[in-house]
């Protein structure tokens, strides 16, 4: 039985080392290859390495998309890129449904990289699904109620609460700023946290099975506010039973 403990021991370490390795090399080659069956049909055959070489070269589209949207980026940055830009636009505009998934997803990507956005710079706590329990939202940015449809004047924070262990999905919450609690974490401990499931925190990792830890003085602080509460319910507790035992009088 020793000899099957530790071989299992040895198999769960080896998992948890080499499961993240495995994820993300697969992870990067899956990326590396989307491109590459994307972009390589479109480079043309002289400048394609695959047709000299006899085996294929994988990266080649990758670094053909990287250069090929850096020029663009370079063209758009000038007056004559502007010009055509503005021009595309305009004819995007004019299509009904193709002008909504376009703007929807330029604002997107202009929020999401913008050098000026403070995206989720701070991690806070709100009472959800109902007041005792948290859960761990990313802050987006501070707005007036006005601003949602409410009646303005208040300052409210829009939260985003992730999903566990699938940080990417979650629901959007628009809370007033009294009713968030901001946390003294980085947003990639917030993440740690919910991927996780609260196994790791941000001063370490709790191994599964270890007690929490409780120092002698939140121990007596607990004893105390127990006693205290039983106390409190002692004499209704004793006014209820007095009240079944005495019989009614008679008439």
């Amino acid at each position: 039985m020793g000899f099957l403990r530790r071989l299992r021991n040895y198999f769960l370490t080896g998992l948890v080392v080499s499961a993240p390795i495995g994820i993300t090399v697969w992870m990067t080659w899956w990326f590396v290859s989307l491109f590459d069956a994307w972009v390589k049909p479109l480079i043309p055959a002289i400048y394609n390495p695959d047709t000299y070489l006899p085996f294929t070269v994988p990266g080649v589209g990758l670094l053909a998309a990287i250069v090929g949207i850096s020029m663009i980026g370079a063209l758009a940055a000038n007056l004559v890129g502007r010009t055509i830009l503005s021009y595309w636009e305009l004819l995007l505009s004019r299509m009904p449904v193709v002008r909504s998934i376009y703007k929807g997803t330029k604002q997107i990507f202009h929020t999401a990289f913008s050098q000026e956005s403070a995206t989720f710079e701070t991690v806070g706590l709100i009472e959800y699904p109902r007041k005792g329990v948290h859960v761990v939202v990313f802050i987006a940015r501070e707005l007036d109620s006005g601003e949602i449809g409410l009646d303005p004047g208040e300052r409210m924070l829009a939260c985003f609460m992730p999903t566990t262990p699938n940080p990417t999905s979650g629901f959007l919450f628009f809370a007033h700023l009294e009713d968030v609690r901001i946390l003294d974490l980085s947003v990639e401990d917030g993440a740690k946290l919910v991927i996780s499931a609260g196994l790791v925190t941000p001063k370490g990792q709790v191994l599964p099975g270890e007690p929490p830890v409780i120092d002698e003085e939140t121990v007596a602080e607990l004893t105390r506010q127990k006693s205290a509460k039983k106390a409190a319910e002692k004499p209704a507790k004793e006014a209820t039973d007095k009240r079944k035992v005495t019989p009614p009088k008679a008439t």
